[in-house]
């Protein structure tokens, strides 16, 4: 009888892509291995999973908001709602292992899972631990982290540092800028300033990149893009308005591979998985963390880089003021982007996924 596992979290790209990429490597581990993913229903894994080849099955999980709001009435009848469906989830799918990856649907799951007595295994993206995963960590039976430092938040004894695990596509994306140019119609002769602000888009970046979109051409560069889907109609019009060709936009990039072999200086926030992806491909950066997320996560990830010279930071209430300013001087100082391709390349981790993978077939009985 061939094995099954639970993977369960979302929300983001940010959990759900390091998701996929521990399931890609469980099957390449042992090939008929059962996978099922359990996500939040309405959340963005309920695409983004089927997408990847994987079924997913949603719970009707959401988050408290922190603001006053009649939505968190709802909140406790939608807990044991969710709680009470992945029990049945549990016992429907009979699985050896559960992983959670954060997000909203990996604490109902995870918990069920445990009071059924099937050991579960949390993967920590971040520097700073949540508030659920903390309380998981209780009862997992591994915790996989990506940061040093993290027995502040979880037992020491569980812990295994093994770094976050991203696509095998941007293991190694030198060879691939070619390619990258003829995908989004760039030019071979001009250099290239990439902009993401995560799966969902990010206001202050794209609003701070409009603003200076003509500086940057009058000094010579191009630009791809991305700004999710609040922005795009937006950002269509500021470039019509500029009447060129040098700037490419998109609501979303699936082929980021080929994204950061075009890129000679990246624009990001902070999630776990843009650093990770960052560290592998060896960019120059500019992180603008968002100053919402929970617990402050994403400056404490930037400052982990910033502290060992691998990246720039750039606080978000500042982006407006210095981001412009700051990317075309780093544009123009070829000395800085060594330095810092340089540090940011000595963080990556290539084998993340399948040394988690392998921390997750340890406990399938």
């Amino acid at each position: 009888m061939s094995k099954r596992v639970i993977i369960s979290g979302g929300g983001t790209g940010g959990h759900i892509y390091p998701a996929i990429a521990i399931a890609n490597a469980l099957q390449q581990q042992v090939p008929d291995l059962e996978v099922l993913f359990v996500g939040a229903l309405g959340k963005m894994e309920m695409e983004k999973v089927p997408r990847a080849g994987y079924e997913i099955v949603g719970l009707p999980i959401v988050g408290i908001k922190r603001e006053l709001s009649l939505d968190n009435l709802a909140f406790p009848f939608k807990l044991v709602n969710s709680l009470s469906k992945a029990r049945q989830i549990i016992r429907d799918f009979r699985p050896d292992v559960a992983v959670g990856v954060g997000g909203f649907a990996s604490g109902p799951l995870l918990m069920m899972a445990s009071l059924a007595g099937i050991p579960t295994l949390i993967q920590e993206q971040n520097s700073y631990a949540g508030i659920t995963n903390k309380l998981l960590a209780k009862r997992a039976k591994k915790i996989c982290v990506a940061y040093p430092g993290m027995e502040a938040f979880f037992p020491k004894e569980k812990i295994a540092l093994l770094g976050n695990p991203v696509r095998n596509d941007i293991v190694d994306v030198s060879s691939k800028r070619k390619a990258g140019l003829a995908h989004f119609g760039l030019s071979d002769s001009d250099k290239t300033l990439f902009i993401m602000g995560g799966s969902l888009g990010a206001r202050s970046i794209n609003e701070s990149m409009d603003a200076g979109l003509s500086k940057l051409i009058e000094a010579g560069h191009q630009v791809l893009w991305q700004t999710g889907k609040a922005y795009i109609e937006t950002a269509k019009a500021a470039v019509a308005k500029l009447g060129t060709n040098k700037i490419k936009v998109f609501e979303f990039i699936y082929e980021m591979d080929l994204a950061y072999a075009v890129a000679d200086v990246v624009i990001s926030r902070a999630g776990a998985l843009s650093v990770s992806e960052l560290c592998l491909a060896a960019k120059p950066a500019i992180l603008v963390p968002y100053p919402l997320a929970s617990e402050d996560h994403q400056t404490k990830n930037a400052l982990t880089l910033v502290s060992q010279e691998a990246a720039l930071l750039i606080r978000d209430s500042r982006a407006k003021e210095d981001l412009i300013r700051d990317v075309l001087a780093l544009m123009n100082d070829l000395v800085k982007q060594e330095e810092l391709k340089t540090n940011i390349r000595k963080l990556a981790r290539p084998s993340a996924a399948n040394d988690i993978a392998l921390e997750v077939l340890k406990l399938v009985k």
